[in-house]
């Protein structure tokens, strides 16, 4: 066991003490906060600025009420032709001419909007719902119902979600909140597993090529070095992985009280500026509400929990699959090689991934989900991304029990491949050369 400890750390120290280390620990954070910054910088700037200039031709003789402006949409109505208006747009002042013919208002054709520039979809949605909405109006109005009644047929509607806890009692809850912290938690967990097994990978491609192995196996046993690379590769990254998490929310915090002004933030949260072609960050701020909300929801989940787990299957993950990743730099001769094998390694993760954003999202309680979440290949990151949503106990502790036994099994099967592949040199190796060297005695 003590050589095992030696191993560990001679990986850990060598490694923190390296100054790519050092820069990239206290550079990410600064890289996240600012790439967040910005984000949230230029939407603001772009909501707060921008406001489209509509010259509005009507020749309806339908649709007498005029289009409604709003923060980035100002409609106008000019009494000029057409053809005029279209030709001298650049002088208009106009960033766009919306042309409204005397189409029958059950088949609404020839309506153009014509610009300097192309629009996006988002103004032709915007526009598109104007145009709907003064039909629907109209449509309404001869039916009999008066202006007054159609005001008053419009509700604001905030719902205050709510669970029941364990114990029966109720907690505050929030679906974006969930959702946010459940995509975080999937990004990272594939993005620290991926990262540090390959770290794993190409340390004992780097010592097997440098014949470095050698003199090192005539001291340990194969099964230790490989244990002690693994368990040393993951202090380092769960190091760098709590430095990120200090290091960010203290910039992030810091940036805050110095530069945003908090009526600023305020308006952002509560923008309805989302964009019209992304599906799910639609759905993301009508389940999300304003900020008030999102908070309310947060406070309702149990952080520390969640953390301790995240931190549980970042260490158990990254173990499970970084002994594969182990079994696959002892099999080879130079990272090119690499490549056969890394795909099945990585195909489950990936698998892992897409299915959990995509299963959870929509039913986290569903069956597809509960699997994704027990089958070692792809808990590492169902299990954390499920988590925000509520995880019946008995589930949580089956899905742990089955992930550390599915690491003995991985790490007996690597460690069999792995003492015969670290001193093998010329054979390119094969899925069926590496069947053998799996049964192989001695």
């Amino acid at each position: 066991m003590s050589k095992i400890s030696l191993i560990i750390q001679r990986e850990y120290l060598s490694r923190v003490k390296k100054k790519s280390f050092i820069i990239m620990t206290f550079l990410t954070p600064l890289i996240f906060a600012s790439f967040y910054g910005m984000i949230i910088y230029f939407s603001y700037t772009g909501i707060k600025d921008k406001t489209d200039k509509i010259g509005v031709i009507n020749q309806n003789k339908t649709l007498t009420e005029h289009l409604t402006s709003t923060n980035n949409l100002q409609f106008i109505y000019v009494d000029e032709p057409f053809e005029t208006l279209k030709k001298n747009i650049k002088k208009s002042g106009f960033d766009y001419i919306l042309y409204l013919p005397n189409f029958d208002v059950n088949k609404p054709t020839g309506i153009q909007l014509i610009g300097i520039k192309q629009g996006g979809l988002s103004l032709n949605g915007n526009v598109e719902d104007a145009i709907a909405g003064l039909i629907r109006n109209y449509k309404l109005k001869q039916s009999g119902i008066s202006q007054k009644t159609l005001d008053n047929l419009k509700s604001n509607i905030s719902i205050d979600t709510k669970k029941i806890g364990e114990g029966g009692k109720e907690q505050s809850s929030s679906a974006g909140a969930s959702t946010i912290i459940a995509f975080v938690a999937g990004v990272l967990m594939f993005m620290f597993i991926t990262l540090y097994g390959v770290q794993v990978m190409r340390g004992i491609i780097e010592e097997k090529t440098s014949r470095i192995v050698e003199i090192i196996i005539s001291s340990v046993k194969p099964f230790q070095l490989m244990m002690g690379k693994i368990i040393g590769i993951a202090l380092v990254g769960l190091t760098q992985f709590l430095l990120w998490i200090i290091l960010t929310i203290s910039i992030s915090a810091l940036a805050v009280s110095v530069f945003v002004d908090k009526n600023d933030v305020q308006k952002i949260a509560t923008s309805a500026q989302v964009s019209s072609v992304n599906p799910a960050a639609q759905n993301l701020q009508a389940s999300a509400g304003p900020m008030g909300d999102f908070k309310a929801g947060l406070a309702g989940l149990d952080v520390g929990k969640i953390t301790a787990v995240f931190i549980f299957y970042f260490l158990a993950g990254y173990l499970f699959y970084s002994a594969l990743y182990a079994a696959i730099g002892s099999a080879v001769d130079s990272e090119t090689e690499t490549q056969q094998f890394m795909l099945p390694v990585m195909m489950p993760l990936l698998l892992g991934y897409a299915l959990s954003l995509s299963v959870v999202t929509n039913d986290p309680y569903g069956n597809i989900a509960f699997w994704l979440s027990m089958i070692p290949f792809t808990s590492p990151i169902a299990m954390v991304v499920r988590l925000p949503y509520g995880v019946p106990g008995w589930q949580l502790a089956l899905s742990m029990g089955i992930l550390i036994l599915g690491f003995i099994f991985t790490v007996w099967l690597a460690a069999r491949i792995y003492r015969v592949g670290i001193l093998m040199y010329g054979k390119k190796a094969s899925f069926k050369e590496m069947a053998k060297w799996f049964w192989f005695k001695g």
